[in-house]
């Protein structure tokens, strides 16, 4: 497959394709990620992660930079959402820690809204993931804030690290997607633009 255009600064996205060894390069512009209010939850980090690609594509218009001719833009937008609420990212330590309070115990949706731009060709698909909680302690919610600092993540947490590994009970559907990339849905809709 050709290289393609990651329009994401996420360290696990890069991670995420590095493992399906995909060749690619980042390229990240300010993105308004504001919403319409009226758009149903699951279409919202579609929406975003359609502006994170148009953003970019204008980018490289504009700058008229023949090395990222033709190539493919993939962008993504991860959301959590709970009890039809989309909780984002923490602003600070007591609101990750009332994030984590609020997931204890409960069953989410993690949301990864994808875009891949090629040419006039479109590609935008949605991938649900839920995700259990045990009960958390006030102690672990604590220890796992002030430790990890899950301040850019939404939900306010990372299920590959230690609050993943001890507090979540079970994953319906695809744990990548709740890492913030549903990567083998993404292999095959480039291997489908390519075909």
């Amino acid at each position: 497959m050709i290289p393609i255009i990651l329009a994401s600064q996420s360290p696990r996205r890069k991670m995420l394709l590095e493992w399906a060894e995909l060749s690619f390069e980042i390229v990240v512009k300010p993105t308004d990620e504001s919403f319409p209010a009226e758009l149903p939850i699951e279409e919202v980090p579609i929406f975003i992660a359609k502006e994170k690609a148009v953003t970019v594509r204008n980018h490289i218009q504009q700058t008229g930079d023949d090395q990222y001719a033709g190539r493919p833009i993939l962008a993504a937008d991860t959301v959590v959402v709970l009890n039809g609420e989309i909780i984002g990212k923490p602003n600070d330590r007591d609101h990750a820690i009332t994030i984590l309070k609020k997931l204890s115990g409960q069953v989410h949706q993690v949301i990864t809204g994808v875009v891949i731009l090629s040419g006039e060709i479109v590609v935008q698909f949605a991938d649900i993931t839920e995700v259990q909680f045990y009960s958390l302690t006030d102690e672990q919610i604590s220890f796992y804030v002030d430790k990890y600092h899950p301040y850019d993540k939404a939900g306010a947490y990372a299920i590959q690290e230690w609050i993943g590994v001890v507090g979540i009970q079970s994953v319906k559907g695809d744990f990548y997607n709740v890492m913030g990339l549903p990567v083998s849905r993404v292999v095959k809709a480039l291997q489908a633009l390519h075909s």
